[in-house]
């Protein structure tokens, strides 16, 4: 009997981590559902899609919470959002067509690689030194695309891509993660619409899926995780963020080898 009382759990966690330490909910999500869905019996071919596609999901009603908190405080620059949004669509819905061309096995492998990564930035705790000023309209389309296609390639809302390019790109910290936090808005929506449409007609999937989109994971991760969000915000004044930073580092590190070293032994 699959245990679905563990989908707001996972939520819960999610938001309380990405309001403590401004990451996407998405680097705890995917690995969570991966364990979950394996641990369910669901189908091997299909586990790391519906993962992806779930997390993608979940991530639209965050982002638009997010986005309303930090509009009020007047921190989202809503012209760079405009001109890197239309690469975040596109993006989109490129990396989501191109996982459907990408076996399960070999995407969790990809999204292994992708952890560490972000597990070393996080461990450093160290932020992009500015370089430069923003980049023309035509540039950061560009960006966006490659922003958007692996945020929807690995199920996250894109804030762990922008921010950094945003930070190295001048903008204060604080406006930088609100616009960051933007990027969920398209990033997600498309996504997670595309990867309804394609999981459309695949084999053995559960029932309550839409596509590559199961609905009580879903529903008990996103209401769960805009709930602890700010309960996390709220820690993130109280707790040493810059050491607990490091330590979830290493905690995604170890969950991103192992995600490595099941799929290579």
């Amino acid at each position: 009997m699959e245990a679905w009382f563990a989908y707001p759990l996972i939520g819960a966690v999610a938001g309380t981590i990405g309001g403590l330490l401004g990451v996407g909910g998405g680097i705890v999500v995917v690995p969570a559902l991966v364990w979950m869905f394996h641990a369910n019996g669901f189908p091997e071919s299909s586990i790391m899609h519906l993962a992806v596609g779930t997390s993608l999901a979940t991530i639209v009603p965050t982002s638009v919470a997010s986005v309303r908190a930090h509009h009020k405080h007047g921190a989202v620059q809503w012209p760079v959002f405009l001109h890197l949004s239309p690469g975040f669509a596109l993006g989109a819905l490129l990396g989501a067509i191109a996982a459907t061309y990408v076996a399960s096995g070999q995407l969790k492998l990809l999204f292994g690689v992708f952890l560490c990564f972000i597990a070393s930035q996080l461990a450093l705790a160290s932020n992009p030194i500015p370089q430069r000023d923003l980049p023309g309209r035509n540039s950061l389309f560009a960006v966006g695309t490659f922003i958007g296609a692996l945020s929807a390639l690995f199920g996250i809302g894109g804030g762990n891509l922008t921010v950094p390019f945003l930070l190295r790109c001048r903008l204060p910290i604080r406006q930088a993660v609100a616009t960051g936090a933007a990027a969920g808005i398209p990033i997600a929506t498309i996504g997670a619409a595309a990867y309804v449409i394609t999981g459309q007609g695949a084999r053995g999937l559960p029932a309550w899926s839409a596509g590559y989109v199961y609905a009580p994971a879903l529903i008990g991760i996103a209401a769960m995780s805009i709930l602890f969000a700010a309960f996390g915000a709220k820690l993130a004044h109280r707790l040493p963020t810059a050491l607990l930073r490091r330590g979830f580092g290493v905690f995604l590190l170890i969950v991103g080898l192992r995600m490595l070293i099941g799929e290579m032994g």
